[in-house]
């Protein structure tokens, strides 16, 4: 392993400990399926895709975020639009098959109603210079660090609430930074009778893990190569500024499956690679998968 590649281990290594450690539906979902033996560890299952969520004002955002993974080896691939969430988002390709894509989406601050940009410009105007571009690079434990920090003021719980009512996705961003939206389990991989998403959500229900129905709890592409599902984010007990707390919700877990390109159908399931299905997202299935941290479905 180069150095390089080992800056990147530690970057997601940081990401899914303290990700793992704030969202126990991981563990718990990693419990049930080594219980019922679909995986001996965790080290068993292909993370598909790592998501952040950033805000669109000077020195942040996608244009600011992306620049850490694209030193580290990743490739900026396709564009997607979310007219009514106000979103755009990228998605960008690993160096190496074995390691999770990247989805990095953005709020159109300017799009929001004029409250709510001042509102996040409160927070975000304390930013005057691009952070990444003061980081160190080839630190591993650096990036770390810095994408586990507050980039702005904690802000008031008045403040979150107000934007919750026009945008969950700003509240959800203002409070949680670049904190690790979701990881992805790709159920494609996994032993026959889990390995697509309507059978493995059967076995999540009946495990007792609520599941994000908007849309339908299986989001499906148009071509019907790409299946995707998801838990609803449990809330955490946040700490405004002021001292004031409140549960909020927190991350959640991804499932998809992505199944062969036409050409590649005849293969047996053993011979598919990840170059042989279906490849990069759909955004009719992530517009539903972002409401996986609504008020309205979080649970405690």
């Amino acid at each position: 392993m180069n150095h390089k590649e080992q800056v990147l281990k530690t970057v997601l290594d940081g990401l899914m400990q303290r990700y793992r450690e704030r969202v126990a539906d991981v563990n718990a979902i990693l419990d049930a399926m080594t219980a019922a033996g679909i995986i001996n560890s965790a080290a068993d299952i292909e993370n598909d895709h790592i998501a952040f969520r950033t805000m669109g004002v000077p020195h942040l955002g996608i244009a600011s975020l992306e620049k850490i993974f694209l030193a580290l080896g990743y490739t900026k691939k396709d564009h997607y639009h979310f007219t009514q969430k106000k979103l755009d988002a990228y998605w960008y390709a690993p160096p190496r098959p074995d390691l999770p894509r990247i989805f990095i989406s953005e709020l159109r601050v300017n799009d929001l109603s004029t409250a709510s940009a001042a509102l996040i410009k409160k927070y975000t105007d304390t930013v005057t210079a691009d952070p990444v571009n003061a980081l160190d690079l080839d630190n591993g434990k650096a990036i770390d660090t810095f994408l586990h920090s507050g980039l702005w003021q904690t802000p008031l719980l008045e403040d979150y609430l107000q934007l919750q009512e026009e945008s969950e996705y700003a509240s959800w961003a203002i409070y949680n930074r670049y904190y690790l939206n979701h990881f992805t389990i790709s159920v494609h991989n996994l032993p026959e009778g889990y390995n697509t998403v309507a059978t493995f959500n059967e076995f999540l229900e009946q495990h007792g893990f609520k599941l994000n129905d908007s849309g339908g709890k299986v989001k499906v592409s148009p071509d019907k190569l790409l299946l995707q599902s998801s838990t609803i984010a449990q809330k955490v007990e946040a700490e405004f500024a002021n001292g004031k707390t409140r549960m909020i919700p927190g991350s959640y877990v991804e499932f998809a499956e992505r199944r062969p390109l036409a050409r590649f159908a005849h293969l047996p399931a053993f011979a598919l690679t990840r170059e042989h299905r279906r490849e990069g997202f759909e955004a009719g299935n992530a517009d539903r998968i972002f409401e996986s941290t609504y008020e309205g479905q979080s649970r405690v």
